[in-house]
């Protein structure tokens, strides 16, 4: 019983208020405290402090645009050269690390070369790019601090999808797991079932149908105060049951048992409240292990960037974090169910693929940082 959790926060913040939920705050306060952390990079190493508000806004932007169109170019290509526009309509959701990657180092690349300077009045808008080093700030010093921060940052993001049910893990045919259990509370209140709330928890139910289908209970609450016993128990026993059983959405995280449903009826504070009795699938909380391995990442990179400073060889943080993030990446993607359709029938599926070339490419930039640091020792 200890080995498994049913995981059903709410999505929002404030029950019945839809925006923000808890994945957007999340995804916000890890540029916040990243913002606090190059702060203190620049102070620390002398740089001019005033920088750091342009580079955030260079970072929010790389890493929104690049996710997003990350996420549309390797997953959904087809949709969206037929429908640019969703690249707008990010409430549908669609992120791709790999993707802010690849935008985040040319836009560090803008960030260290050059001015920008915006007009929006008189019409039409003008954006300008002036070429203009920043002094004291190399393209790799910058991106040795920026990788500092994005591993925290990708903690927040990565925890922000647990908290969403989302990226999900394979199943892991034990008892130890995670059954994503807000998915049925989600259905069934929006069901035309004269529900008021629906809350998932752990069952005590000693048989197990298979192993990897854990005990779950839901408590189901009717909204309307006058409702007939018999009407109630009519609800649980046909719409309820049917609902339970063949909902495609509520069969990806739980298992409900064909034959007679098992409930418990109440009537609390004037309303009929059910307890249903079902099995819930225990999976792989994917999403924590790599926000685990981002913190872990993250605590590696600022105690070698606390001890050494500017002393590091440039390039070393980067190429550290090319190879530790996607190489890892790579192992974490055996953990997690396919995030479209394709990928069900690839060996390797595209956050596999896409995380070889980065891990090349980290592992070559550790071996030039290397073989430079060398150089310049030895002369």
């Amino acid at each position: 019983m200890l080995l498994y959790i049913v995981w059903d926060p709410m999505k929002e913040i404030i029950r019945g208020i839809q925006p923000p939920v808890w994945y957007s705050v999340l995804f916000a306060l890890g540029f916040i405290i990243s913002y606090q952390f190059v702060t203190h990079f620049f102070k620390a190493e002398g740089k001019k402090v005033e920088n750091v508000d342009t580079l955030t806004v260079y970072m929010v932007l790389a890493t929104i645009i690049g996710a997003r169109l990350g996420h549309l170019l390797f997953y959904e290509p087809q949709r969206f050269f037929a429908d640019p526009l969703m690249f707008f309509r990010t409430w549908e959701g669609g992120l791709a690390s790999h993707g802010a990657v690849l935008s985040i180092l040319p836009a560090l690349y803008l960030y260290r070369n050059y001015v920008v300077e915006a007009r929006i009045w008189p019409l039409p808008p003008k954006l300008k790019f002036i070429k203009q080093r920043r002094e004291g700030q190399s393209y790799l010093w910058i991106v040795d601090r920026i990788v500092i921060v994005i591993a925290i940052t990708g903690a927040f993001i990565r925890f922000g999808n647990f908290v969403n049910s989302e990226i999900i893990g394979k199943p892991t045919d034990s008892d130890y797991g995670v059954v994503f259990g807000r998915v049925a509370e989600v259905v069934l209140e929006e069901g035309n079932f004269g529900i008021e709330r629906v809350e998932a928890s752990k069952g005590d139910r000693a048989d197990r149908p298979a192993s990897g289908l854990v005990p779950v209970d839901l408590k189901i609450t009717f909204a309307n105060p006058t409702m007939p016993e018999q009407e109630a128990r009519s609800l649980i026993t046909q719409n309820i049951h049917s609902t339970l059983s063949r909902s495609p959405q509520i069969r990806e995280h739980y298992s409900h048992q064909p034959g007679e449903i098992q409930y418990e009826l109440a009537n609390e504070n004037r309303k009929w409240v059910a307890t249903v009795q079902t099995f819930g699938i225990a999976r792989h909380p994917a999403q924590l292990y790599e926000t685990a391995t981002c913190i872990l990442l993250f605590i590696i990179l600022l105690f070698v960037w606390n001890k050494y400073k500017e002393k590091t060889p440039e390039g070393l943080f980067l190429g550290f974090f090319l190879i530790w993030i996607f190489g890892l990446r790579w192992f974490h993607e055996y953990f997690k169910e396919p995030q479209v359709q394709f990928e069900e029938n690839m060996t390797y599926n595209m956050g596999q693929l896409l995380s070889i070339p980065l891990v090349l490419l980290g592992v070559g930039i550790v071996i030039r940082t290397y073989l430079i640091h060398k150089k310049s020792k030895s002369t």
